[in-house]
């Protein structure tokens, strides 16, 4: 152990700990701009400098590890004047335009210019030239505002193994983005927004679809659903100053209505019928490779989170057999709502304008696929993000507070607490593996309270197994099997699965990949700033949605049943396999 004084307060800490992390041990905050939780430091900002006892220099506490018997300050009239030209600095390069910014509200350079006590800016000269990149379906990027913090680039290359973003040049003309300048539309981004969740600014930010939903709303010839993903109710009221992990199911339902929406339905609905066929999809190729024995792609990986899909596409074609040809349950239920729904309004799939309410940007980019159109025409019309649902809250001038709790609508409303559990990491798998075993043993999963716990958490990596005895005659081929699972959320820790998988290290059955760290509820557009303790917090709300229904697996929700008998037939049958899975091409990375 170490033991040093920070502003004359002793501390303790193991050896390898940083300045700033010794801080925050005793109460003391020291501002950042570049440092980002999990990811190496770089020490670019310079904010966060503080004044060490026998060093000429200011050092950068989010990089410098603590020493025996260091003496730090971080509060004397040299460290508030180095934070200060600092962020000056910053400011005079920044295309501000603060009031139509989309952080107007949550700028950490203009809070930590507020805190500072800036009233002006003692560096005159060239702004960073406005360069707008509305080139995907689900990003903005505006270079005007960017300050070059590299949180974006870590992100990207350290969490998500994509590596699209890059800083090129230098000094003033230093530039953050894909090389050579280019779009992102033309190099190998996952669209998960991750970078748009880290940046401290508005230069990343989701592309807006609140005026696409307004316009449907306000046409008369339209009937206008939105279905709300589950990670949304658990995060949903940051944005009207809650805690994080305050369940706001009812309030959201409400509020949603009050917007003008024609039907409250939940993507929890399709995500229990995402478990019946992706359950009944893994069931099979097990059949097939045992059973039958002939060649299949096992590990079969699960196909709900779009940045993954992508993923695969552009790093890791070689397992595009292996994906579920499930469709993720917000295309699902656009397939479902334009002929389902449609059918028993009497109404065309035209007249159905789909929105939803989702926790990434990739969504934003999913519903655009051209092969997401099952319905004759695009299933889901325009994506929405928690933070835009937010905004459209309190456009319309709605108390958020005051609202009553309200129930979804039906039949699309009604779904089971395996389907909250989505939002988790390891949720998928849970959910499937309570239908799975029911269905080959005629017994619930044998787990505490129905929890697969070794996949729980934010372990990068997880694997659990179930071992399969007394099956029921139809699958008795299973007695004795060990059902291997693993979950992944990160596209790295995902990336790093894959490689142990194809290098034949691992061997699995089934693999859980969620695309951003904790999973939907740390989405790329959920309530910024999120931490691994606003993670924690937002899943332990999910766990608690589940644990407080009466239904709590897929395959008994019994709107999933009717529809199964009024219009689907049966799990990967003709119909469900037309409207409910798909395929999936290799991408070139360049």
């Amino acid at each position: 152990m170490i033991h040093l004084t920070i502003n004359d307060t002793p501390v303790t800490v193991p050896a390898g700990t940083t300045i700033l992390h010794a801080a925050q041990k005793v109460g003391v905050r020291i501002p950042t701009l570049c440092y980002v939780e999990r990811l190496q430091a770089i020490g670019a900002c310079r904010v966060c400098v503080v004044e060490i006892e026998g060093m000429i220099n200011l050092a950068a506490s989010c990089s410098m590890p603590v020493a025996e018997g260091m003496r730090v300050r971080t509060n004397t009239r040299r460290v508030r004047q180095a934070r200060r030209m600092v962020v000056e600095m910053l400011l005079s390069e920044h295309d501000g335009d603060c009031q139509t910014c989309d952080r107007r509200e949550d700028c950490e350079l203009q809070a930590l210019s507020a805190e500072l006590g800036i009233r002006s800016i003692s560096f005159t000269g060239q702004k960073t030239g406005k360069r707008i990149d509305v080139s995907t379906p689900g990003l903005m990027r505006d270079h005007g505002k960017c300050i070059k913090c590299r949180r974006c680039v870590s992100v990207c290359a350290e969490i998500q193994h994509v590596g699209a973003l890059w800083a090129q040049g230098r000094g003033f003309d230093t530039a953050i983005g894909p090389a050579f300048n280019r779009d992102l539309s033309t190099v190998a981004c996952v669209q998960c927004g991750q970078c748009a969740a880290v940046c401290p600014v508005g230069a990343i930010t989701e592309q807006s679809y609140i005026d696409r939903v307004w316009d449907a709303i306000d046409d008369p010839d339209k009937h206008v659903v939105v279905q709300t993903a589950p990670a949304i109710r658990a995060a949903l009221g940051e944005c009207f100053g809650y805690p994080p992990g305050t369940l706001v199911t009812g309030k959201m339902t409400a509020a949603l209505r009050r917007l003008g929406f024609d039907a409250v339905f939940d993507t929890n609905f399709t995500a229990d019928v995402t478990i019946v066929e992706e359950s009944t999809e893994l069931l099979a190729r097990l059949r097939t490779a045992l059973v039958d024995k002939q060649p299949v792609a096992l590990p079969m990986f699960t196909s709900c989170s779009p940045g993954w899909i992508l993923f695969a596409e552009y790093f890791h074609p070689q397992i595009l057999p292996n994906l579920s040809t499930c469709k993720s349950p917000q295309q699902m239920f656009g397939a479902l709502a334009k002929t389902y729904y449609a059918q028993k309004l009497g109404v065309t799939p035209e007249q159905i304008f789909v929105a939803s309410v989702m926790p990434c940007t990739a969504k934003k980019f999913e519903c655009q696929r051209p092969e997401m159109c099952a319905s004759g025409t695009r299933d889901v019309d325009a994506v929405l993000t928690t933070r835009e649902l937010g905004k459209m809250i309190r456009a319309a001038g709605i108390d958020f507070d005051a609202l009553p709790d309200e129930e979804m609508d039906a039949p699309l409303g009604l779904s089971s607490g395996a389907a909250d559990i989505f939002a988790n990491t390891g949720g998928v798998m849970e959910a499937a593996l309570r239908t799975a075993y029911e269905v080959v043993t005629g017994r619930p999963l044998p787990m505490d309270n129905l929890h697969v716990t070794p996949v729980a958490g934010l372990a990068g990596v997880k694997e659990a197994a179930v071992t399969i005895d007394q099956a029921l005659p139809d699958w008795s081929f299973l007695n004795g099997v060990e059902v291997r699972v693993a979950v992944a959320h990160g596209l790295n820790n995902a990336h790093q699965l894959v490689e142990a998988v194809l290098a034949g290290e691992k061997q699995y059955h089934f693999v859980e990949v969620m695309t951003c760290p904790g999973g939907c509820i740390g989405g790329g557009v959920q309530p910024r700033f999120t931490d691994d303790n606003v993670r924690k917090a937002r899943i332990a709300a999910i766990y608690r949605e589940d644990e407080g229904k009466t239904l709590r697996k897929s395959h008994e929700n019994p709107a999933l049943k009717t529809l199964y008998e009024e219009f689907l037939g049966q799990p990967l049958g003709e119909r469900s396999h037309h409207l409910l899975h798909t395929t999936y091409e290799a991408r070139s990375p360049v």
